[in-house]
């Protein structure tokens, strides 16, 4: 999530660009019910820890958000960081994870990160700024904070994938989702899809976050969407509501040792033919 038209408008902040996200930055409280929505069977997590065990290992969260996902990797990992451009949701990240002592949140930019080099085995970023083409800076530096061998994991929304992600193509007419599928093969990257289940407590939960996600006359279409798949009419008591959501989730390992030029390792440790190094 985190972007649709409202989102192509960037600003500067301290002479650097950042992107605002549409939701979460200017919609918390509701964001934050979305986040506990999503993926209630874990369908995500799963995918994530069969790429690599994060227990003893040191992982970077890029786009952390207010922290929603940093303690889930700090309850085994040995070190957690979170990066956020945004500095109210870098204070509530820290107040989120304030009693856990492996877990640090800095105020940053994925094109710019305030890290040093060969510093993390996992880098992870979930619906924040790895959107395709012109995130080629921010893929420099996940590469750079990464030792070798180490793992970067973006995961996105499938805009292939029905019913959300015919929602979002209304909202975003030009996105080529085949496109940004053949970018990230492009740089080594493989991908799997992975579909989830939403799970809101009612119907006000559900309405609460797709107005956040989408502009007015889509997020209308897909509330009344929504409440027929669930047998819900308006005029209905209110009950749980589900939604299943689809989500690509791109990995990439950085080659160890000697690796001949113009190929890389895939998340198998198969070689290909496309460098994981940036132009």
């Amino acid at each position: 999530m985190r972007w649709f038209p409202r989102a192509l408008a960037s600003f500067r902040r301290g002479g650097e660009e950042v992107l605002p996200s549409p939701n979460i930055w200017y919609y918390q409280k509701a964001y934050e019910v979305e986040n506990r929505a999503q993926d209630v069977d874990d369908e995500i997590w799963r995918a994530l820890a069969g790429y690599r065990d994060w227990s003893g290992a040191d992982v970077l969260d890029i786009g952390c958000g207010d922290g929603f996902h940093l303690p889930r990797f700090a309850e085994t990992a040995r070190s957690v960081v979170g990066i956020e451009p945004h500095e109210p949701l870098v204070r509530d990240a820290r107040k989120r994870v304030g009693r856990l002592e492996n877990v640090e949140v800095r105020q940053g930019r994925a094109q710019r990160l305030p890290l040093p080099d060969a510093a993390f085995d996992v880098v992870h970023a979930r619906t924040a700024y790895f959107f395709g083409p012109g995130c080629e800076p921010g893929l420099r530096e996940a590469e750079r904070v990464l030792r070798p061998g180490g793992l970067m994991m973006i995961v996105d929304l499938d805009v292939a994938s029905e019913p959300y992600g015919r929602w979002m193509r209304l909202d975003l007419p030009h996105y080529d989702p085949p496109g940004v599928e053949k970018f990230f093969a492009r740089q080594g990257f493989g991908c799997r899809k992975v579909m989830t289940r939403w799970l809101f407590e009612d119907a006000a939960a559900m309405e609460a976050v797709l107005k956040i996600e989408f502009s007015a006359p889509v997020a209308a279409k897909a509330i009344a969407e929504v409440r027929r798949l669930n047998e819900v009419s308006s005029g209905s008591g209110e009950k749980r509501m589900t939604l299943p959501v689809g989500y690509r989730v791109h990995t990439r390992v950085k080659p160890t040792g000697l690796v001949v030029p113009g190929h890389s390792v895939s998340s198998s440790g198969v070689e290909s033919s496309a460098s994981p190094r940036m132009p």
